[in-house]
């Protein structure tokens, strides 16, 4: 389960404040919803999505004993 700021709370903040796991959790969520998005969400979604290219994508490197190699947000 989800544990962190809502989207309302997230929706005044730039992109570049939000964190990996809240990208990740979002982008998902929306992705879900892409055939039902409106012009709106669409471009919602495609700020997300450009963070986290400029961010280099959200997989570690390498996995390790304490993470994988993707950002878990449960």
């Amino acid at each position: 389960m989800y544990v962190g700021r809502d989207f309302t709370e997230l929706s005044m903040t730039p992109k570049t404040d939000w964190s990996d796991k809240e990208l990740a959790y979002f982008h998902h969520n929306l992705q879900q919803m892409v055939p039902y998005l409106n012009s709106e969400g669409v471009t919602i979604h495609k700020e997300i999505v450009n963070e986290m290219m400029n961010r280099g994508g959200l997989n570690h490197k390498e996995a390790s004993w304490t993470n994988g190699s993707r950002i878990h947000y449960e």
